[in-house]
This record gives structure tokens, sequence and C-alpha cells, in this order.
């Protein structure tokens, strides 16, 4: 990993609600972590409960993989990499505990958009001591569906929710940002380089249409000290009811 000023990567996520680091994986971790997301879609998939991913329209493109922490050693070992952790521990302000590896893939031509949201609709953690390490195995360039970031808007909390009709994004926010596109935060990226943004940050990306595909790992971690608010959950149990899997 890059190494990485610690203060100052906790001062600008405290302020804005996510931050950008280069170099977060190597040249050959990225191909070691791409190897062998293509081995298990490939030999694995299949064999797992169909809470393992969310396709594509076409049903049968990959959209999301879920709890790969779960299902495959090699991302559960990743995720519980010690200098990661002890990178992530001020930001979550305590002990870290992985929650999730996930992808999304978004697929060239096919890939999906996500709406405005809040991952903590969807994690249902008081305190949001919660993030998200977004890991880029692709370039990520402006045509290809980068994500965008409301930068500050974890600091207003939670915002109202409507079940979003998105499989694999089943809640979004009742309304979008008010905030230009223009003026949020573009996690453009090179393979291997890393973004990182607290629970309650609104963030969305849109369809990718190009030739190109957007692939992203996701490390989840949460405080050891977080619990499940009852009022968040509800919500997300009525999305996720009306547009499963997740």
């Amino acid at each position: 990993m890059n190494p990485t000023n610690t203060t100052e990567l906790l001062a600008s996520y405290e302020r804005d609600g996510v931050v950008r680091i280069r170099q977060f994986l190597s040249a050959d971790e990225i191909a070691a972590v791409r190897a062998e997301l293509d081995r298990y879609i490939r030999d694995d998939l299949s064999t797992l409960p169909v809470d393992a991913r969310t396709l594509e329209k076409d049903e049968k493109t990959v959209r999301n993989l879920w709890r790969l922490e779960k299902y495959n050693s090699f991302f559960r070992q990743l995720g519980e990499r010690a200098d990661i952790q002890s990178l992530v521990a001020p930001l979550v302000h305590g002990e870290p505990l992985l929650a999730g590896v996930e992808t999304f893939n978004k697929p060239a031509r096919i890939g999906s958009g996500v709406p405005y949201h809040q991952d903590n609709a969807y994690f249902c953690q008081t305190p949001p001591d919660m993030l998200t390490v977004w890991i880029a195995i692709d370039e990520v360039t402006e045509a290809n569906g980068p994500v965008f970031f409301v930068k500050g808007s974890h600091q207003d909390g939670m915002q109202p929710t409507k079940p979003s009709g998105v499989r694999g994004n089943s809640i979004g926010m009742a309304e979008p940002s008010a905030v230009p596109v223009n003026e949020q935060f573009c996690g453009l990226l090179a393979p291997g380089d890393a973004t990182i943004h607290q629970c309650e940050t609104i963030h969305h990306s849109a369809p990718n249409t190009t030739d190109h595909s957007r692939l992203g790992l996701l490390l989840v971690y949460r405080g050891s000290h977080t619990q499940t608010d009852p009022k968040l959950k509800a919500a997300y149990t009525a999305a996720v009811t009306a547009t499963p899997p997740a």
C-alpha cells in the first residue's frame, strides 16, 4: 500500500466524507484480484446461493458480487489485512471489523447506474462509524460510470429514502442531492487507486455505455462499537423485499 499521512487523511475524511488514495494496491495485487474474480465467477458462482450475486438486465452478466468474505478465502484475507485495517481504524473511531467484500462490475455497454443513496440505508448502523474502501480494478474515467460524491454530505445525517426499484441498489434517496454534478467529487481512478467514503456520504453513478468495463472491488468496515438501528433496518427490509436480492 502506498504510504499515507494518516493525520491529513483523517482530517480530510472527517471534513469531506470521502478521500482518494493513489496506489492503494500494487499492479501485481490488482492482477491477482482480477484473476481470482475471473476464476470465482467461472468456477464457483453457479454453486452458491442467489445472495452471492446480482445480474444485469440481460440476466447473465454479473452486476455485483456480494459476500465475498463469506464465500471466498482470498477476499476475506484481503479484507483482514493488518495494514488496511490499521489505515481505516481511526476513520471508524475504533476497532475495525470487516463487514463485507463486494464488487460493482459496471460491465461495458450494459453496466447499470446507481441512484443517489447513502450506504447507511443498507448498513443501518449507529453511530455511523462505517465506511467503504472502493478499489479500482479497471480505470475509472468520466465516461464509464465513475462514482460522484457530495462532499460534506455525511455531516447532515441520514436523508429520507424510498425503494429505488434498482436490483443491487434497492433503496435510494427520496430526492436527489441539490448539489450540481459539476460541483461534486468525481472518483476518477487508475487501477489500484481507491476512494474511502463514510457510510452517510451521498453518492451515485451513471450507466456505463462505453466499450470499457469499470470494475471496482469494495471492502466494507464498521467500528466494533456500532449497533443496528431498528428504524433504518425496517426501511431497508421493505425496499429489499420489493427489489431483491439487495
